[in-house]
């Protein structure tokens, strides 16, 4: 495909779990060039090989999703945590693991927040689930998670590793909103059979900050065996309407508990 020309099938990818509006590329669905870019490699120049392979990539993937969009694919640097910087009136979120790498872009009037997580369909290591768990969430739920899973895609799901996914998700699109840290036990995640998710954050450190949403819907689908997280915060739940899904979040199919 040509970046900023062929957009990736609907039905597909992550394409498939974000409103319309949203640009995505990703491996397998497209190809873009590698464009090396001086300022983004200066970002990563002291990091292992791996580590600035998949930060370049990442990128790639990022400026092919931009020109979708309609923007230059100028450098995507970073901030204090990490986070990409966007160009101005964007957002986007940028997701790698083994042998796949993702990017999501939308404008800020369409959509206020972004985030993405692609996972291998395999267990945590072991120690992990304890860290992700939120106090009202249990292994019990995990498992019933996994077969209700398994019933709708036909094959094994890693229960635990969708959980963190989402949370992955959640974090990505909190931080841009609000610049604050939010822990794995902040947040509780229900899962509905339906590919949909529905996210309540409780902060230990504070309340949340006036006008961001304290629920946050999503969206996950596990095929080729990857997981897929995907979140979008509509410009209606950043005005503080967290009750009353946006056209983008009604279109995605997104929910509240």
């Amino acid at each position: 495909m040509t970046p900023g020309q062929d957009r990736p099938p609907r039905h597909s990818g992550f394409a498939a779990l974000l409103p319309h509006g949203v640009e995505v590329s990703e491996t397998g669905i497209d190809f873009p060039p590698a464009r090396p870019n001086a300022q983004e490699e200066a970002l990563v120049r002291e990091a292992v090989g791996k580590r600035r392979r998949e930060f370049a990539e990442g990128r790639e993937y990022a400026h092919a999703a931009l020109l979708r969009l309609g923007r230059p694919a100028n450098a995507i640097l970073r901030g204090e945590r990490g986070e990409p910087l966007w160009p101005e009136g964007v957002v986007g979120s940028i997701t790698h693991c083994e042998g796949h790498r993702a990017a999501a872009v939308g404008l800020e009037g369409d959509v206020r927040s972004l985030g993405i997580d692609v996972e291998q369909n395999e267990p945590l290591p072991e120690g992990v689930l304890e860290i992700v768990l939120a106090a009202d969430e249990s292994r019990e739920e995990l498992a019933a998670l996994g077969e209700a899973a398994r019933r709708r895609t036909g094959h094994p799901v890693s229960a635990e590793r969708l959980l963190f996914s989402a949370k992955e998700s959640v974090y990505k699109a909190w931080f841009p909103l609000t610049g604050l840290w939010l822990d794995f036990h902040e947040v509780t995640v229900r899962f509905g059979e339906d590919g949909t998710f529905a996210a309540r954050i409780r902060r230990d450190a504070g309340p949340i900050p006036e006008g961001v949403p304290g629920q946050m819907r999503g969206a996950w689908s596990a095929e080729a065996g990857l997981l897929r997280t995907a979140v979008a915060v509509g410009a209606q739940d950043w005005d503080g309407a967290s009750s009353r899904p946006s056209q983008l979040t009604r279109d995605a199919r997104f929910f509240h508990r």
